[in-house]
């Protein structure tokens, strides 16, 4: 009798700390897919959308034969350090980090989990792959590759007579520095005068975006998730200036930004999502080479026009009437 109740009293003890203690995903049948979420704006939205649709073409659904955890660090580095390890602690088959620092995050995490990045600017600068083509760790992805070029000669086919054009842009943010430099490359070329003004984090967006909006004939706000997050707020500053401001990304038309040629936010998530999938059928990420979005479209917010005053071309209107997005 004695030697039974020992053994019960073992086994409530076994029980109660397996119950309580954290386990990793060993039992379960279903691989987990961690997608791990810089912030909350509308581009990074889309990503996360296209992801979702990336992983479904591919034959992965969420309940069904994959688990996805998602979370969103709502832009706090302390929330991206322990959401990356808890990826690690379910014993994640695949993580995604969209935006950089979300990428970062998981890959100072772990050395083995594979990490995929979500539309990355400057995967080599982030120090997250040393090589494009051959990325050789456990890191590969997409990267976000916009057609400044493109973007600079849209400007100067609205504003014919632009010559001094400010850029906004978070100093700190890798990529957003990467885009910065990028377009005042381009728009160098072009004859344009660049000014860069550059913000540490939302709450400085109504103030710079103030002083910028009186000293330059219009406003260019790059990839990067805090003007992102402030677009409204910068914009309507540079509104009251009578300043057009022109985006890398086509959801801020919907903010008041005037125009743009971007790729889709969604078809980067959804290549993201692609990878993310081949992974999970076998493939090693060492192996796999950063891929991008060539596809553009051209976007115009004829509404934020008119109100500036603003002459559209006749040629833009047609092109983005036929294969783009107008705003009216």
């Amino acid at each position: 009798m004695k030697r039974l109740l020992t053994t019960l009293v073992i086994l409530g003890i076994f029980l109660t700390w397996n119950f309580f203690s954290p386990q990793k995903n060993n039992n379960n049948t279903k691989p987990i897919v961690g997608i791990l979420q810089l912030t909350s704006h509308p581009a990074l939205d889309e990503i996360h959308q296209g992801i979702i649709a990336g992983l479904k073409q591919q034959g992965f659904v969420n309940h069904k034969n994959i688990e996805i955890d998602f979370q969103n660090a709502q832009n706090d580095q302390s929330s991206l350090k322990t959401m990356s390890e808890r990826f690690i602690n379910e014993n994640s088959a695949v993580t995604i980090g969209i935006a950089t620092p979300a990428a970062q995050a998981l890959a100072n995490t772990t050395k083995t989990t594979p990490v995929v990045m979500g539309a990355i600017s400057d995967p080599i600068g982030a120090k997250l792959v040393n090589n494009l083509k051959h990325p050789g760790q456990n890191v590969t992805g997409v990267m976000h590759v916009e057609p400044v070029l493109q973007q600079v000669t849209l400007i100067k086919k609205i504003l014919p007579n632009l010559k001094t054009i400010g850029v906004l842009y978070t100093a700190s943010d890798d990529s957003a520095t990467a885009s910065y430099q990028e377009f005042a490359r381009q728009a160098k070329k072009q004859g344009l005068i660049v000014k860069p003004y550059t913000i540490s984090s939302t709450n400085d967006a109504a103030q710079v975006a103030s002083v910028l909006a009186q000293k330059v004939q219009a406003l260019y706000l790059p990839t990067d998730n805090n003007v992102a997050s402030a677009a409204p707020t910068i914009i309507n500053t540079a509104t009251q200036y009578q300043v057009p401001v022109f985006s890398a990304s086509s959801s801020l038309l919907k903010d008041g930004a005037l125009a743009t040629v971007s790729v889709s936010q969604f078809d980067l998530g959804k290549l993201t999502g692609q990878m993310a999938a081949e992974i999970l059928k076998g493939k090693k990420p060492a192996n796999m080479a950063i891929r991008h979005v060539k596809k553009t479209y051209l976007s115009l917010n004829l509404k934020q026009a008119q109100k500036l005053n603003i002459q559209i071309p006749n040629e833009l209107l047609t092109h983005a009437q036929q294969k783009g997005e107008i705003i009216s």
